[in-house]
């Protein structure tokens, strides 16, 4: 490897653009699961739902592409998504609020079913066609993205990259300074104690759950819709499984989930850019592929490992409520 290729301005600086483009749809799924088990709600099924948030907004978007609604065809797919998600979180919630099935079997369910739906659409919609869609175009900010070197990296992205840095302080808010979210952490705490306070347990844990399924259906809808602007098998490429990981490395805390998914997505970006430069180079790259692929898994599994023995998550995480019983 030609490493003067790296070490220079111009790679960091992409390297740290692309990093952060490629963290948000982690971020959208690990924000919307933290608002789900802060209710106590243990949703594994992450990868499932993204993959059906991801399959119906770029479906929704190619249909509406050539159409009177061709401008707003990415928006409404990113809706749509958003829809699918919550479709997928009301059946979760279902089988474990109302149901109350074990919530573990309940996520691996979610994520089996999932992935073969959001397969079996894509291919009874495009058969072997290689379908693509518009996407967003960048959304430079004015003066801000003329800044040198921060500019290009922080204020030269397309709307959803802005939108979902305002969802980290807006979920914080929400949990952390509304009404709406302590009566979340109580349930998610000592449902008991809630349902004592008049709270309604089952709903608190069913808005939380749509919310937090609907969030993760944005992000699949972004990573098909606006960053690939494609879709095939396996896509989110083990995205809600790191999310799931991601919310205990952020101690179920808005905030430290932002650096989570940067960490994430500076791993990611870093694999793709390196790979591209040995292919470049047609073999003299001393990296092999096969490493650089596994490395945000691997980073993944250090930061897991590193909050191993440090869990601060809710009491009542993955245990079903039965009034009755109390």
């Amino acid at each position: 490897m030609n490493w003067s290729l790296i070490l220079n301005w111009a790679f960091v600086v992409a390297l740290v653009t692309a990093g952060i483009r490629l963290a948000i749809p982690v971020l959208l799924a690990v924000l919307g699961e933290t608002v789900t088990e802060r209710a106590g709600v243990l949703n594994l099924g992450l990868e499932g739902v993204m993959a059906v948030g991801g399959v119906t907004g770029f479906l929704v978007a190619y249909l509406l592409q050539s159409g009177p609604l061709a401008a707003w065809s990415s928006w409404i797919g990113l809706l749509a998504g958003m829809a699918a998600g919550m479709l997928l979180g009301l059946i979760l919630a279902v089988l474990s609020i109302s149901l109350q099935a074990d919530q573990v079997i309940c996520g691996v369910t979610l994520v089996v079913f999932g992935q073969g739906l959001a397969n079996y659409v894509y291919r009874q919609a495009f058969s072997s066609l290689t379908a693509r869609v518009p996407g967003l175009p960048a959304l430079p900010i004015p003066l801000l993205s003329r800044i040198p070197v921060l500019g290009e990296i922080l204020f030269d992205h397309d709307a959803t990259v802005y939108i979902t840095f305002a969802l980290v302080y807006l979920v914080w808010l929400f949990l952390f300074r509304t009404h709406w979210g302590l009566s979340i952490r109580a349930v998610g705490e000592n449902p008991a104690a809630a349902e004592t306070s008049g709270l309604n347990v089952s709903a608190i844990r069913y808005a939380a759950t749509l919310i937090g399924t609907a969030l993760a259906g944005l992000g699949g809808a972004v990573l098909t819709t606006i960053q690939l602007r494609m879709f095939r098998e396996g896509i989110t490429g083990g995205r809600g499984w790191i999310a799931v990981a991601l919310v205990i490395f952020a101690r179920w805390q808005p905030k430290l989930a932002l650096v989570g998914a940067l960490l994430f997505g500076l791993a990611d970006s870093i694999q793709y850019r390196i790979q591209a430069l040995s292919q470049v180079e047609r073999g003299m790259g001393t990296i092999p592929y096969e490493f650089l692929l596994m490395l945000p898994y691997v980073l993944t599994l250090v930061v897991l490992l590193y909050r191993t023995g440090h869990s601060e998550a809710p009491a009542a995480l993955g245990r079903a409520y039965d009034k009755s019983a109390d």
